[in-house]
């Protein structure tokens, strides 16, 4: 008895000194902010001028996280590239990180919010980093485009308008409304929200092939995950714990030697226009400065609105109302201030786009109506701006 209580004894300093030389790696490492959720999260949102940066603020309160705080986020496979990324980005990396988390303050937000409303997991605010580092204006080599780098054809499933003339994948606010609503569809079907981010990045088809072949009895759930990896696109294994990577950061910047001042997000009013009108009348109507227009509605491609369709524009917050009034009194005529070209004997809509340096199916959106095999002489055709 007395020699099986010496050897507890040991066992249990032996365990005590282990447990002090895990506390000595991490003394020297800064306190963290405190991660990031929805509770008590922008019950107003802090909105400032467009020019004036602020501190993003951090919920008072933690709540745990199912994507960032789940036990398959420390398995082997997922720690190895989560942590690869992370060396990176407190590396070489840092500078583009640290421009990614300030861009992140105009738009965060509203982000929130939408997740709020959907009851979505809070570090789903942190998905365009890695997608488009927060640039409404960000195309990928695959034509991926916007915050959340929607393709072309899964931009128009959704319901996002995408033509010559507009492209609402860039409207940080219509493409944050789907593509949320594309992750919690996905996670409804997969149960998962690892094969949910594997879906949105490869496609959901492909991840519902790969789990009939790979895993045609398993219950639906992050575990399954693990099972399809190594057969999914290079891309794709990297996307999830690169986001894991990125949300890390994301909520504890100072721990990683972030200290971003993030941009303000500005608070804005809505109109609806339902005619051809160019940004700089916007602008006059706004009595607004033109650049501000056109960064706060980049999915306007080429700088007006559609015409005979309703197109939704944003403008700086208290403008609305005094667009509204100045816009009655501006001519219709007048509305739209690009080239004309008043169609002449022998021209076609080839000639024409070719003599202002525009393509045929941007002078046809421009000019609804308008039947290329027979243009009326004496008709005058918007030109955009190239």
């Amino acid at each position: 008895m007395k020699l099986g209580s010496h050897m507890f004894l040991v066992v249990l300093l032996s365990c005590l000194l282990v447990l002090v030389g895990c506390n000595s790696k991490t003394s020297n490492i800064p306190g963290s902010i405190a991660p990031p959720g929805l509770e008590n999260f922008l019950v107003e949102p802090l909105y400032k001028n467009l020019d004036t940066p602020f501190v993003l603020p951090e919920p008072p309160k933690y709540l745990s996280d199912p994507i960032v705080d789940s036990k398959w986020s420390r398995h082997p496979i997922m720690l190895g590239i989560t942590n690869s990324w992370i060396d990176h980005w407190i590396g070489e990396g840092h500078e583009e990180f640290s421009i990614y988390l300030e861009r992140m303050g105009r738009y965060a937000g509203h982000i929130d919010l939408e997740i709020k409303s959907l009851q979505l997991p809070s570090s789903l605010r942190y998905l365009p980093i890695i997608e488009s580092g927060f640039r409404p204006r960000a195309t990928s080599s695959a034509k991926a485009t916007g915050l959340w780098q929607f393709m072309r054809a899964t931009a128009r499933e959704v319901g996002l308008r995408v033509s010559a003339i507009l492209d609402e994948r860039r409207d940080p606010i219509r493409s944050t409304e789907e593509a949320l609503a594309v992750l919690k569809d996905h996670n409804e079907r997969f149960n998962s929200w690892y094969l949910s981010l594997a879906a949105y990045n490869a496609g959901p088809s492909r991840v519902s092939r790969l789990l009939k072949e790979h895993a045609p009895l398993g219950p639906l759930g992050d575990s399954l995950y693990l099972v399809i990896h190594p057969f999914l696109p290079r891309e794709t294994q990297e996307f999830v714990p690169k986001f894991l990577a990125a949300a890390q950061i994301g909520r504890s910047p100072v721990r990683y030697g972030f200290r971003p001042v993030y941009d303000s997000l500005v608070s804005f009013d809505e109109v609806i226009l339902t005619d051809a009108t160019s940004v700089d009348v916007i602008a006059q109507a706004a009595e607004t400065a033109q650049r501000v227009i056109e960064e706060m509605n980049p999915q306007l491609i080429r700088g007006f609105t559609s015409p005979g369709s309703e197109t939704r524009i944003m403008l700086p917050s208290g403008k609305g109302a005094i667009f509204e009034r100045n816009y009655q009194l501006i001519p219709e005529d007048e509305r739209f201030s690009v080239l004309e070209h008043q169609v002449v004997s022998g021209d076609t809509l080839g000639h024409i786009a070719l003599r202002y340096g525009v393509s045929v199916s941007v002078l046809l959106e421009a000019n609804p109506g308008v039947q290329p095999t027979r243009l009326q002489i004496g008709y005058w055709l918007r030109v955009p701006a190239q």
